[in-house]
């Protein structure tokens, strides 16, 4: 059986015992050597502060650190490379620079890039990781517990996409332009890096339009597990979503990243073993907002010539966009699929060039954008699939 530790943190003040009661369930002190050079890798998707719930929490971060640090291992550095600004000042904005500052755990290096040949990808056969990211011995991931308009949600799995260099994460949704294919490249991403450990900040979650313009929801919950996927069908199973219909936890299953099936999963707490159904009944939250239609998929012929009203796009809010640009310049379709056409005025989709990779979304600011879903998805919803 597979495990993933679950245990409940109330606070961001109770994180370090919380943190460690997760470690030590599932033995993470045998995973390192006191001499080994270890990455810590946190959710820094943009500049935001920690209560905003964009970021992993400066106190789980810590914990984590602290944590490493009584084991002996003394060579630590943190980084990610944001979708938008510079890794420190996006870790400064959050308070995990001060942080780290304080226990001595080092900045990597993530100013640019090189690429890695990876010829055993199934799906992506190299990655232009950040410079320092292949000197590692082993990778702690800190992940955030998020929605994602691409893959419904954001934990262990996708967070090791901020390992791949800044630029290069728009070419690669334009490589790989749907939630199945994204998917694909990032089970060949971590099984290319390997993390030794996945800690999910789950105490105050993103819901909504994540995985920056959502909005915080108390889940009160730390998960670890060396297994990626398993902790993300956990994630997915407490918001009472299937995780089948999440495309990183069906395609990592499948590519041999880590365990989907929910029956062979145990979720280990302070208290005893659970079942992911026993967590879910426990631990759950069955109104927290998260994309549980299947609308998507479709096995309703009579809507197949709906097809085009249906689809999910994004769409700007007029009466919060500011007309920064941000969206325009993150755009990465070659040519653009957003331009502004009239002076003063938001921009406008060209939805016939828009592959529906959500960056525009993902990196503005002011959380003027969202997932558009015709009204029409919601009869559908009601039905099986597409």
């Amino acid at each position: 059986m597979t495990r993933v530790a679950l245990v409940h943190c109330g606070d961001y003040a109770e994180a370090d015992t919380a943190v460690k009661t997760a470690l030590d369930l599932i033995g993470a002190a045998a995973l390192f050597k006191p001499e080994e050079k270890i990455l810590l890798k946190p959710n820094l998707l943009a500049k935001a502060t920690a209560d905003s719930a964009c970021t992993t929490h400066p106190a789980v971060f810590a914990a984590v650190a602290k944590y490493l640090a009584a084991l002996g291992c003394r060579d630590l550095a943190y980084g990610d490379s944001p979708g938008h600004g510079q890794t420190l000042a996006v870790a400064r904005a959050c308070g995990i620079a001060d942080a780290a500052e304080s226990l001595g755990v080092r900045a990597a290096d993530f100013s640019s890039g090189s690429t890695v040949a990876y010829p055993q990808g199934k799906t992506a056969k190299e990655f232009i990781l950040c410079n320092e990211v292949p000197t590692f011995d082993a990778i702690v991931n800190v992940c955030k517990m998020k929605t994602h308009m691409l893959e419904r949600i954001t934990g262990a799995q996708k967070n090791l996409f901020g390992c791949v260099f800044g630029l290069n994460k728009g070419a690669s949704h334009v490589k790989f332009p749907n939630a199945e294919r994204f998917a694909e490249m990032l089970a060949d991403l971590n099984l290319m890096l390997r993390p030794r450990l996945h800690i999910m900040d789950g105490v105050v979650a993103m819901e909504g339009n994540g995985p920056q313009s959502g909005v915080p929801r108390k889940m009160g919950v730390i998960l670890a597990s060396t297994d990626p996927v398993a902790l993300d069908t956990v994630f997915a199973s407490l918001v009472c979503l299937d995780p089948t219909l999440v495309p990183t936890n069906v395609v990592g299953a499948a590519h041999g990243v880590g365990v989907c099936d929910v029956t062979e999963i145990e979720v280990v707490t302070a208290d005893g073993v659970l079942t992911v159904a026993e967590a879910q009944e426990k631990f759950g939250c069955p109104d927290f907002d998260v994309y549980r239609g299947r609308a998507d998929k479709g096995e309703i012929k009579q809507l197949r010539p709906f097809r085009r009203l249906l689809k999910q796009k994004p769409k700007i809010d007029k009466r919060k966009c500011v007309r920064c640009g941000v969206c325009v310049k993150s755009c990465p379709v070659e040519g653009g699929a957003l331009h502004f056409k009239r002076d003063g005025k938001p921009p406008v989709y060209d939805y016939k060039k828009c592959i529906g990779c959500y960056c525009c979304q993902e990196m503005c600011p002011k959380r003027a954008i969202y997932n558009y879903r015709n009204p029409l998805t919601k009869i559908a919803d009601l039905k099986f699939k597409l």
